[in-house]
């Protein structure tokens, strides 16, 4: 149990220090979030592709491109011309026939078994000594290769070996038998004669005999191949030159992958002309996200200056804002990948809706809107896409984003929201492929394609990264206060089963609390959610409060009013150390314990002032008192009000609508004159319309029936 404390109040102090840090108001802090920023947004500006005309390879240009600068592309067509001109100085390459030289070299072996002659010749030679040489001479003769003079030369000229080449001057060499070029067989000898121990006259004798014989060539179709390539592999690319002010491309001219190529290779001349390490550009790059942010921040002073006024919010907006240009980078860099170029696939991918549905759902609709139009901006000036489709495209994607995500009560509805939003997009791609002329082609499909796509990554991102930003920056959203409202989570299970009152008391309070928040503007689900946890304190001593009290016996008979007095007020702090305990969001802690704020608990203190023979000024009044806080939101007040009117009527002996209607306004006005609404900014009009919404609700609640006859 001590450890289970332990634990407990580390986990208090470490939320407590991260509230701290994002909820703190010192300048220092909001300045190096804003430079930070900064540096994020310079450096997405700074470090951008260069905007060119997005053209398909095999279609017509709709319109005329012009170099913007000077440059060099490769040319593949001038280099395949010079690779095909070198091929052309590679002439056929011949072999000797390799099965008439196994067949004479057997013959000349027979030979020289059925004469003898070859002994008188040839003295000193004996008869292994002419097997091996033999053996040697048709390995030459399977190795040797001959082709025209033009062909060694280009050979030697790419540095090919052509030590095995010899020179042959017919022009059609396979048509009958010939005698091989005689530096054929001086080299043939040079090789023999390597070795020491061979006789010359042996040599002499058997290269003699091979050299006076006929030969047959067959083409070698692999080493000509291989010689060819090799010739290609070793021209070098050719580079052309085209100045600024000429035409690359002209209106209706069919695009081809030279056409890509000037135009790849013009955008890398334009990205290292703009010499983005030279302090200037870099100084104008960083002025432009200076202009942009003090835009926004001015924007958000005026008109949303409580987002200002939370560091924790500023950072949670900042965060996702700095997701998004991670986002769109990298999705620049894919779709330009090594020169892949599939921007021509994924002409306007969908970028905003991350940021419009993240945004929306962990701050609002409004601060969604006016991001979407902050990104639309950056992204439209600094990525390397068709910005008009673009602009078009992404902002009405984010807008129907918006419109789509603002009751979103389940993390799944994620993708139904997404699925709507590609719907809602469809009539403008047609729009944009019709003005085009394209949308009977496959470049519609492919826009629908990659749209779908984009959403589909958007969803499976969105829903990844909603829990991991609501428990990081402690914010409360439809989906997660939709888990909350389960009655098998353990709390309102124990709840309903050992504090049945309770429960039921918890259950009307919520519905009245919706009602009135709802009213006014506030979060209705909220205040439906939170207060159905707001008195789980109630589970450590339920039979000490009347709504569990079943048998008719009031256990508080038999305790002092200070001893009641304590019991009562403890179920706040016991409430708070529960929360804890099951891990439940600082909001709902929030509630337990305001909704009593510093309220008097008033039926006991009269009690212990009768006790005291009606003399107050005996009594420590602090003692009769809730700890606190004061409500400190408009839904923690509205809380306090529906609680304490849902408890009062049940105590009324007539329940009409205008005895209802003065009950809350003695109610309020009680609470009002205690200075229990000083720090919730609920306005004399919002508590107007939230008196009237809680009579409402609890004539609703709290109406009769008509009584049935006896049987």
């Amino acid at each position: 149990m001590q450890d289970l404390h332990i634990d407990e109040s580390r986990s208090m102090l470490e939320k407590k220090r991260w509230r701290e840090l994002l909820g703190g108001n010192q300048i220092g802090r909001r300045v190096i979030l804003i430079l930070s920023f900064l540096v994020i947004l310079t450096c997405f500006i700074h470090f951008r592709e260069a905007r060119l005309e997005v053209l398909e390879i095999g279609t017509k240009a709709p319109r005329y491109v012009i170099s913007q600068t000077d440059f060099l592309f490769l040319d593949e067509e001038a280099t395949q011309t010079l690779k095909q001109e070198a091929v052309r100085d590679i002439g056929l390459i011949f072999k000797v026939d390799e099965n008439q030289a196994s067949a004479f070299r057997r013959s000349f072996e027979n030979s020289l078994i059925e004469r003898q002659q070859w002994r008188q010749d040839l003295p000193r030679s004996p008869f292994d000594e002419i097997y091996s040489l033999l053996d040697n001479i048709e390995e030459f003769m399977f190795q040797v290769r001959l082709s025209d003079e033009r062909t060694l030369n280009k050979m030697r000229s790419m540095k090919i070996s052509t030590i095995d080449f010899f020179a042959i001057s017919l022009s059609s060499p396979q048509a009958e038998a010939q005698l091989l070029p005689h530096p054929l067989w001086i080299q043939l000898k040079r090789q023999l004669q390597s070795d020491k121990e061979v006789h010359p006259e042996t040599i002499d004798y058997l290269v003699d005999a091979f050299s006076r014989h006929a030969w047959k060539l067959q083409q070698d179709f692999t080493l000509e191949r291989i010689v060819r390539q090799k010739v290609q592999s070793e021209i070098p690319d050719r580079f052309t030159h085209k100045e600024a002010g000429s035409q690359i491309i002209k209106t209706g001219e069919k695009v081809s992958s030279r056409h890509i190529a000037m135009l790849q290779a013009m955008k890398n001349a334009l990205a290292h002309s703009r010499n983005l390490w030279a302090p200037l550009t870099l100084l104008g790059s960083a002025l432009v996200a200076i202009t942009l942010i003090i835009a926004a921040l001015f924007y958000l002073h005026f008109f949303h200056r409580e987002l200002l006024k939370s560091l924790q919010k500023t950072v949670l907006l900042t965060t996702i804002l700095v997701m998004s240009l991670i986002l769109a980078k990298a999705t620049e860099y894919l779709l330009f990948y090594h020169n892949v170029n599939l921007v021509e696939v994924a002409r306007f991918p969908l970028l905003l809706p991350f940021a419009a549905l993240l945004i929306c759902v962990l701050i609002g609709s409004e601060i969604a809107m006016v991001a979407s139009f902050f990104l639309v901006v950056v992204f439209g000036a600094t990525l390397a896409v068709d910005y008009i489709p673009f602009l078009f495209v992404n902002f009405f994607a984010a807008v129907s984003t918006i419109l789509f995500s603002r009751r979103l009560h389940k993390r799944k509805k994620v993708f139904a929201v997404c699925g709507k939003v590609w719907l809602s997009t469809v009539p403008l791609i047609f729009a944009l492929n019709l003005t085009d002329n394209r949308v009977f082609g496959f470049n519609f499909i492919l826009d629908l394609a990659s749209s779908f796509i984009s959403l589909g990554a958007t969803a499976i991102l969105a829903v990844s990264l909603l829990p991991i930003l609501e428990s990081l920056f402690d914010v409360m959203t439809d989906m997660t206060l939709m888990e909350y409202m389960d009655p098998d989570h353990e709390l309102l299970r124990r709840l309903s089963l050992e504090a049945p009152g309770t429960y039921q008391h918890c259950l009307v309070v919520g519905n009245i609390s919706e009602a009135a928040a709802r009213a006014i503007g506030a979060n209705g689900l909220f205040c439906r959610v939170s207060t159905l946890y707001h008195d789980i304190g109630k589970l450590f001593n339920p039979h000490y409060f009347t709504e569990n009290q079943l048998g008719g016996f009031n256990i508080h008979q038999l305790l002092t009013p200070a001893e009641s007095t304590h019991v009562i007020i403890a179920h706040v702090p016991e409430g708070e150390s529960l929360a804890r305990k099951y891990h439940l969001p600082q909001s709902f802690i929030d509630v337990i314990r305001e909704h009593h704020g510093t309220t008097m608990v008033y039926y006991f203190y009269c009690k212990q002032v009768e006790h005291m023979g009606g003399d107050a000024t005996k009594i420590n009044e602090r003692l009769f008192r809730y700890p606190g806080p004061k409500p400190r939101t408009k839904e923690s007040a509205i809380i306090m009000i529906a609680d304490t009117a849902e408890a009062a009527s049940r105590s009324m002996d007539e329940v009409s609508e205008e005895a209802v209607a003065d009950m809350v306004d003695k109610l309020v006005s009680e609470k009002a004159e205690d200075g229990q609404f000083d720090e919730c900014q609920l306005t004399f009009e919002e508590l107007g319309r939230v008196k009237r919404a809680i009579v409402k609700a609890l004539m609703v609640t709290r109406h009769l029936r008509i009584k049935y006859p006896e049987r």
